[in-house]
C-alpha cells in the first residue's frame, strides 16, 4: 500500500505552487514512496541505545572567555580614513540614495 497517494502530491504540489501533469504527480507519488522506504530503513536501523546525531564525527566548537582589552578611539581609528564625518567612515553614496 502506498504510503502517499496522488491526491496528497497533488495537494503538496498546489501548496508549494508547482504545476504537474497527472503523469508526473503518479512517477512522483511513487517517487516519493521509495524516498519514505528508504527512511523507514534507516529508522530501523536506529535503536533506542543508538544516540540521535546530527553529524557522525564529535564536533567541538573552539572558543575562548571574551576578555575586555583596550582599543582603538574613535579619532586612532579614523586616522587613516580617507574621510570621515561624525566619527564615522565617510563612503562613497550607492544605489541612489540621498545622504
Amino acid at each position: 500500500m502506498p504510503r502517499i497517494s496522488r491526491d496528497e502530491v497533488a495537494r503538496i504540489a498546489a501548496l508549494a505552487r508547482i504545476t504537474l501533469r497527472d503523469e508526473e504527480l503518479s512517477g512522483l507519488a511513487g517517487q516519493i514512496d521509495g524516498i519514505l522506504d528508504a527512511v523507514a530503513v534507516v529508522q530501523e536501523a536506529a535503536g533506542a541505545d543508538v544516540p540521535a546525531m546530527s553529524h557522525p564525527l564529535e564536533i567541538t566548537n573552539v572558543t575562548r572567555p571574551d576578555v575586555i582589552v583596550p582599543s582603538l578611539t574613535p579619532e586612532a581609528s579614523l586616522s587613516g580614513a580617507p574621510a570621515s564625518e561624525e566619527s564615522r567612515f565617510r563612503v562613497p553614496q550607492i544605489l541612489g540614495e540621498e545622504a
